[in-house]
């Protein structure tokens, strides 16, 4: 296996905190999930993912399920019955290798535009925390609700802070002197502490702290059947578009043969058993994601060492921070979180580049719109089908 630790994977390692936090913060802060469970989770796929794909491989909270529990502020025990469902599911079409014979139905032109429609979407996500629009941020009602500092003058101190380092991102992202992500990351942790962060870290004490197995126990028959309907339908066509295919086709295009083992079935498997451990220590339904590959990839991660150091961290802090890891997480303003967002969709929505025909682009903008519209589970299935009726009605666009 080739592993770096070079600068350039440090820096791509933290390529994806700008999907993973935000998400996270609101999970524990809205809906009671164990901060320490989460960040354990979190850092055990990362490390294990790293060990047996060998190459960059993201870790992300399960979109769908996520927004939809922060926004209802749903129950935990809600949210480890999705996660065990899930776990069911993927680890089914996994072992089964029924995965494989989804995956020969959808037609590079829907790959594509699953893509197109993540990127899009993680780009104006990164927007909406620049601009003080995330969920959390409005539940707040600050733009920055760890800082002391909301402002200078009428200007938002995330929008300062997201053009600040969105510059610094913009002239550093060739840099393997200064590797963009290493830089924005540490600084920007700099930033938030000069503007009232420090306050984050007043209670922090390092110690041992282990994981509850099931800390909010076994989920009820209620739990399960909402869950079911409401997280885990709307939830499952999105991950096998984005985390499996889109996955699986992005780390080739990135890595050729390095990544002969990232394979749908094994995506599958993987996260079906990363979800029952989430589901056993009271942490987030977790994924794989073309979005998050794209983000590593964009800050320099070329190699598993990327893997191996972020996973490194989150296991740190969750084993000797506990609760309180949550706390450190805060020193990162929304608006540097916004920016790592905004450049990880654009360069994802990139990769759109190889589709040539006019049928292919017409496909992927109408995913697109479906997508911006309503959700990617719905944009999935349309582009499958509208895939089909062009070409064997032989339709002209």
């Amino acid at each position: 296996m080739r592993l770096s630790f070079n600068r350039m994977e440090w820096a791509g390692s933290m390529g994806d905190l700008g999907t993973l936090l935000p998400l996270a913060f609101g999970m524990i802060m809205i809906n009671g999930m164990s901060a320490t469970g989460l960040f354990l989770t979190v850092g055990l796929m990362y490390l294990l993912a790293g060990a047996y794909y060998r190459v960059p491989v993201a870790v992300q909270p399960m979109k769908v399920i996520s927004a939809y529990a922060i926004g209802l502020a749903l129950s935990p025990q809600m949210i480890t019955a999705s996660g065990i469902l899930l776990a069911v599911i993927l680890l089914f079409l996994g072992t089964t290798g029924l995965v494989d014979r989804v995956a020969r139905l959808v037609p590079k032109a829907v790959i594509r535009g699953v893509q197109l429609s993540t990127g899009i979407l993680l780009l104006s996500k990164g927007v909406f925390l620049i601009v003080g629009k995330n969920p959390l941020q409005l539940m707040t009602g600050t733009g920055e609700p760890f800082l002391l500092v909301q402002s200078i003058g009428p200007v938002p101190m995330s929008i300062i802070s997201g053009v600040v380092f969105g510059l610094a991102t913009l002239l550093l992202l060739r840099s393997n002197r200064y590797p963009a992500g290493l830089v924005v990351v540490i600084t920007g942790a700099i930033f938030g502490t000069l503007f009232g962060a420090w306050r984050e870290l007043a209670d922090v004490q390092v110690g041992l702290h282990l994981p509850e197995i099931l800390p909010f126990g076994i989920p009820t028959l209620p739990d399960f059947s909402f869950a079911l309907l409401a997280l885990v339908a709307p939830q499952i066509p999105m991950t096998m578009g984005n985390a499996v295919i889109a996955s699986r086709d992005l780390s080739f295009e990135y890595f050729g043969n390095e990544s002969r083992r990232v394979t749908d079935r094994a995506l599958c498997i993987t996260m079906g058993l990363a979800n029952v451990f989430a589901a056993l220590v009271g942490g987030m339904p977790v994924c794989h994601g073309a979005g998050g590959l794209a983000a590593h990839y964009t800050f320099g991660a070329r190699t598993a060492g990327s893997n191996v150091i972020i996973g490194a961290l989150f296991v740190a802090l969750a084993v000797l921070l506990g609760a309180q890891a949550i706390n450190v997480l805060h020193l990162l303003p929304m608006g540097v979180l916004g920016m790592l967002l905004f450049f990880a969709g654009a360069q994802l929505a990139l990769t759109i580049q190889d589709i040539q025909s006019r049928s292919g682009l017409f496909v992927m903008m109408i995913m697109l719109g479906i997508t911006m519209a309503s959700n990617l589970a719905w944009a999935f299935g349309v582009g499958i089908c509208m895939d089909w009726i062009i070409k064997r009605g032989h339709i002209s666009v």
